[in-house]
């Protein structure tokens, strides 16, 4: 048996460790395969020993590129120790933990595996490194060398609109291009989530997107380009109707404060109040599938 059929069995031995896994509500994100492996990652990140460091070399939180090492098996993974300074942007490390916590409580499954960890006498998250074939930058930039195939824009655009909804509930206001990542396969993997959760000013009382969204664009001819949701699956607007306090606490209360969770709720009822909105005009069957 070698190395990397031993970290194998590992990570599906501690597969049923814990809370019972939650099925991903699209197939735009982690496979049902990928997501059992998950406790076994977290494990991995959690035990496995650096072997090599280096610092990333783009991107303001300063994060570090870590080889780990265990059982003949070695991954990439990243870890960041950002904590907001005065006067500056929101930006914790804690927000990276709680958001991988909160899309397993929620089964969304496009979150890669994050653990707190302790690297150059600090704590900080440490998030498993996400295999992908290009970035949504990478994408746009390649001035159509890289394309979405016509097999796969269906799930792309509906993942497009599930991130405006993930993004709208943890108030996530530093989405970019270059932290949305396709497989090679076209899924859709999200990063960097250290400036999520914000509660302060209108983020607790306004969503990001939506039709009465924070964020908008010019339309060019003086009025207002939305970024709206559109479409949702069915089992996501199910379990954000079943989240509640208790279960927020639990999954993510060592990581975020009280008014934060408290501000994930009231985001969570603005969601569901602007989605039966749209069942409202348009009908069930144009927004949920």
């Amino acid at each position: 048996m070698n190395g990397r059929t031993r970290v194998f069995i590992l990570i599906f031995a501690f597969a049923g460790i814990g809370a019972a896994v939650m099925t991903p509500i699209l197939r735009g994100q982690f496979l049902p395969a990928e997501i059992e492996q998950r406790a076994g990652q977290e494990e991995f990140l959690k035990k496995a020993k650096i072997v090599a460091a280096a610092p990333v070399g783009e991107g303001v939180t300063a994060p570090w590129k870590l080889t780990l090492s265990m059982d003949g098996f070695e991954h990439k993974a990243v870890w960041k120790c950002i904590t907001t300074a005065p006067g500056g942007p929101p930006d914790e490390w804690r927000c990276e933990i709680a958001a991988y916590r909160l899309d397993k409580l929620i089964g969304l499954g496009a979150v890669p595996p994050v653990v707190e960890r302790f690297f150059q006498g600090k704590y900080g998250s440490l998030s498993y490194w996400a295999e992908s074939k290009c970035s949504l930058l990478t994408l746009e930039e390649s001035n159509g060398a890289i394309q979405i195939p016509p097999e796969a824009l269906e799930k792309t655009n509906r993942m497009k609109y599930v991130c405006r909804l993930w993004d709208s509930l943890i108030a996530n206001d530093d989405r970019t291009q270059q932290n949305i990542l396709f497989t090679e396969d076209w899924r859709t993997i999200l990063i960097d989530h250290s400036r999520a959760f914000r509660s302060d000013g209108e983020y607790g009382k306004r969503l990001i997107y939506g039709a009465r969204g924070i964020k908008w664009a010019d339309d060019g001819a003086g009025g207002r380009r939305l970024y709206l949701f559109r479409q949702v699956p069915r089992a996501l607007v199910e379990r954000l109707k079943a989240l509640n306090d208790a279960a927020l606490r639990d999954a993510v209360g060592a990581y975020l404060k009280r008014w934060e969770i408290k501000a994930v709720l009231a985001r969570r009822d603005l969601i569901l109040a602007e989605i039966a909105e749209m069942v409202a005009r348009d009908g069930e069957d144009e927004v949920l599938y």
